[in-house]
């Protein structure tokens, strides 16, 4: 086993998202995005 041990990273974007009902920018992972765990702000 010569391979080193990878570390896999979140795909972290800057994306509007609303938050206690006021729009904010946040880091938010791709996968949260797409489940829909986050809402984001129109």
């Amino acid at each position: 086993m010569v391979a080193t041990k990878r570390r896999f990273n979140p795909n972290l974007q800057k994306v509007r998202v609303m938050i206690k009902g006021t729009a904010r920018r946040e880091y938010t992972c791709t996968r949260c995005l797409k489940a829909g765990k986050v809402v984001k702000a129109v």
